[in-house]
Parts: structure tokens; C-alpha cells; sequence
């Protein structure tokens, strides 16, 4: 990036961050292994951004390693003014490919998915989940994940709740032991 585009992106991300109101949260797509680079850069602009993590236990012949590595491969999350404006500026980003949607205009992603996957990376162990769209509509009821919606799958006696976000077609499962459900 040139010295003048910095100078258009730092005059321009408070207007990103700033005008909640109309913000809305996007995904955009990334190069492979660029999801933390591009969160870094987002956050250091003050752009709301989110990119969730997990824990996997790497193995090596003689050591273990938990790594946090990304829960959505090739994705991030953010919240701007859908501004054409504000798009090229993330665009130029490097290793950003495009907004997820129809051309790559990027279809705004509604806040309770980003809530409900907020709140249960932060507060529940979570493996990844094929998308799924048939099956029963759940409602977590008490406990720090009240109010998390998904869909009830269960295998081999075992409650999952699948957390869906839809624009990028992605899931992840948590265990349902302890938690009561009820039908959302």
C-alpha cells in the first residue's frame, strides 16, 4: 500500500468503527493462513473484527503442542458501514480475497449468529460440524450459554447443539451435557 492510501485508510477506519448504527457484520475470505494477519491488521485500524479460535493438540514424535488455530479456515468476521468506500479499503488489505456473497459484495451476516458464536467460543469446549440446515431448532435454557440457538443433532446418546453461521455455510458442534433446551 502506498503512503497515501494509509493516510485514506487511517482517515477512513474511524468512520468504519464509529457509525454502529449502520454497521453490519460481514465475512470476507481470506488466503490460507492469513486469517491472523488480516484479524492484526483490522483491529490495529479500530475495525471491529472477530475470528474465532480452538484448541488442537498438535503431535510431534516427542512433544505435544496446543496450538489455537483458527475455527473457520479462510475466514473473518467484521463490522463496517457498507460503504463501497470502506469495501476497497478492506480489499486492499493483503491476503483478503473477497467479501462472502453474491459477486462479492459481501451479504450481511445477522448479529445474533455473531453473538451466538462469541459466546460459545468463549464459554464451551467446540469441535467443527458439518453445516447442517434439517432438524430440530433449540434454545439453550439457563447456565452462561441461555439464549444460544442451534440445531439439535444427537449421535450414539450424545446432545450436540450445531451453531450455524449461513452465508459461509459453517458450523460448529458443543456437548449438551448439563444444559437444558427447549424448542426456539
Amino acid at each position: 500500500m502506498s503512503q497515501a492510501e494509509l493516510n485514506t485508510w487511517a482517515a477512513l477506519s474511524p468512520l468504519i468503527s464509529e457509525e454502529a448504527a449502520e454497521a453490519s457484520w460481514y465475512a470476507i475470505q481470506t488466503w490460507p493462513k492469513h486469517e491472523r494477519k488480516i484479524y492484526s491488521s483490522l483491529v490495529k485500524d479500530r475495525v471491529e473484527a472477530f475470528l474465532p479460535l480452538m484448541h488442537h493438540v498438535r503431535r510431534w514424535s516427542d512433544r505435544r503442542m496446543v496450538l489455537e488455530i483458527p475455527l473457520f479456515p479462510c475466514y473473518v468476521f467484521l463490522r463496517i458501514v457498507p460503504l463501497p468506500a470502506n469495501r476497497i479499503l478492506v480489499l486492499r488489505i493483503p491476503g483478503v480475497v473477497s467479501f462472502v456473497g453474491m459477486r462479492g459484495r459481501g451479504v450481511p451476516l445477522l448479529d445474533s449468529e455473531i453473538e451466538n458464536l462469541r459466546r460459545v467460543t468463549d464459554h464451551a469446549k467446540i469441535d467443527p460440524h458439518p453445516f447442517l440446515i434439517v432438524g430440530h431448532r433449540v434454545r439453550i435454557r439457563g447456565g452462561c450459554l441461555e439464549g444460544v440457538e442451534g440445531i439439535l443433532v444427537e449421535k450414539e446418546a450424545d446432545s450436540k447443539l450445531v451453531v450455524s453461521v449461513s452465508a459461509i455455510q459453517k458450523s460448529i458442534a458443543i456437548s449438551l451435557n448439563g444444559y437444558d433446551v427447549e424448542p426456539a
